[in-house]
């Protein structure tokens, strides 16, 4: 398994709700509102700056969240927060039920295709809607629908690797 302190992004501020101090704040997590359950926070200003959060709270509404954190009240100051970054250390999510994972752990592992062609590492993945994408980074960058088991044949943490039926020439 990957490094328990690996940071994960799970949201981002973007932007202030009402004149009290709210916080607007768009969250990757499924619920959405599950964002507040894996505490503390590492927060990530777009200038590098960071702190740590522990208490914020929320509730939703319409696509984004509404927030508030601990000692913000004030609106400008929410607004000075614009694009602030929401980190949670790896080991504070739940750990993942059998033969499930988190993406973030799939990032570094070797990916070689079924007729053992080294294509490079797992560098990311995205969401288009209809699947997901593994970015593969070696002698060129590739894009594998994260399909299983038609594309991604095998995921094996204790090899650190990802076995795909992919034509390397693609």
């Amino acid at each position: 398994m990957k490094d328990t302190e690996r940071r994960i992004l799970l949201g981002r501020i973007v932007g202030a709700f009402g004149v009290r101090g709210e916080i607007k704040l768009e969250s990757w997590t499924e619920p959405r509102t599950a964002i507040f359950n894996y505490q503390p926070w590492i927060l990530r200003t777009p200038a590098g700056q960071e702190s740590t959060l522990t208490g914020a709270r929320g509730r939703q509404s319409g696509k984004h969240l509404v927030a508030v954190f601990p000692g913000i009240t004030d609106r400008d100051v929410v607004e000075s927060m614009y694009g602030t970054e929401v980190y949670v250390s790896r080991s504070a999510l739940p750990p993942p039920k059998a033969d499930e994972y988190y993406w973030v752990d799939l990032e570094g592992l070797q990916v070689r295709t079924v007729d053992g062609v080294e294509l490079g590492r797992a560098s990311h993945l995205f969401s288009t809607g209809s699947n997901d994408v593994l970015v593969v980074q070696g002698d060129r960058e590739r894009m594998i629908p994260f399909v299983q088991p038609e594309f991604v044949v095998s995921v094996d943490f204790e090899t650190n690797l990802i076995v795909v039926d992919w034509d390397p020439e693609f």
